[in-house]
């Protein structure tokens, strides 16, 4: 089968981070800055928590659980993935450099999607060179959740650094490990990856992304005591979370 179409459908589903990077043109208001540094923070905790407790850790958790030991092995991903996001936000709050808290979200963000990422560059372009319709609507589900996490990585880092070329630059490296896994998919994994093997990785991320929400992202966002705009951006990730989950 043609490798063109399953690589396309994961390319475009991986750099539509890229589309969420784009808010930052937007203009804001010096007096709405806050509000609006709130509103995305909060809306992205809403997404990579959402992502997390209803298809990743669900359908990830579940796949373990049909071989031997799977609880003791969905466990210790999960708790591998807290363990390791802990070590690497140590270490980065150790270096001297670019240690301001909304530069250190972004980066952490882009890290934690990459991961993300990878795994479903290879689910992606599995399913489509199998079912290209399979294919197609898991990259459009996919799509849908990349550009808000798109957010979550170029707005921290512009308004950190007041650089735009910077934050577009993280949102699209975060958007390449798609079309990566996919590629490697093809090259190496096709005939070796597993389901076991990507529930592992995808629960490894779930305890990430959660982690990161919780202890880093949180704190930010309500640091600005923007409470509206902080329940506003949690409703509508929320939303938008559940409308992906149940269309697509």
């Amino acid at each position: 089968m043609n490798i063109i179409g399953p690589l396309l459908v994961s390319t475009i589903a991986g750099f539509s981070t890229t589309i969420g990077a784009f808010v930052i043109f937007f203009k804001i208001k010096k007096e709405n800055i806050n509000k609006f540094i709130t509103f995305c923070l909060s809306f992205s905790i809403a997404i990579m928590i959402g992502i997390s407790i209803t298809d990743l850790i669900p359908e990830s958790f579940f796949s373990l659980l049909k071989n031997k030991n799977g609880l003791l092995i969905a466990l210790s991903s999960f708790l591998s993935g807290i363990f390791l996001i802990k070590m690497l936000i140590l270490l980065i709050n150790n270096q001297k450099k670019n240690t301001e808290s909304l530069y250190k979200l972004g980066i952490l963000n882009m890290l934690a999607l990459m991961l993300h990422n990878f795994p479903e560059g290879i689910a992606t372009f599995l399913s489509a060179y199998q079912d290209m319709e399979l294919g197609i609507k898991l990259g459009i589900a996919i799509m849908l959740h990349n550009i808000p996490e798109g957010i979550s990585i170029a707005v921290p880092i512009y308004y950190a650094t007041k650089n735009k070329k910077v934050a577009i630059k993280k949102a699209l490296i975060s958007g390449i490990a798609e079309p990566l896994g996919a590629i490697l998919a093809f090259l190496i994994f096709k005939n070796f990856v597993t389901e076991s093997f990507l529930s592992i990785i995808l629960l490894l991320v779930a305890g990430i992304m959660i982690t990161i929400s919780i202890e880093e992202m949180f704190p930010e966002a309500i640091k600005y005591k923007e409470k509206k705009r902080f329940i506003l951006g949690i409703v509508v990730g929320t939303i938008l979370i559940l409308i992906n989950h149940f269309c697509f």
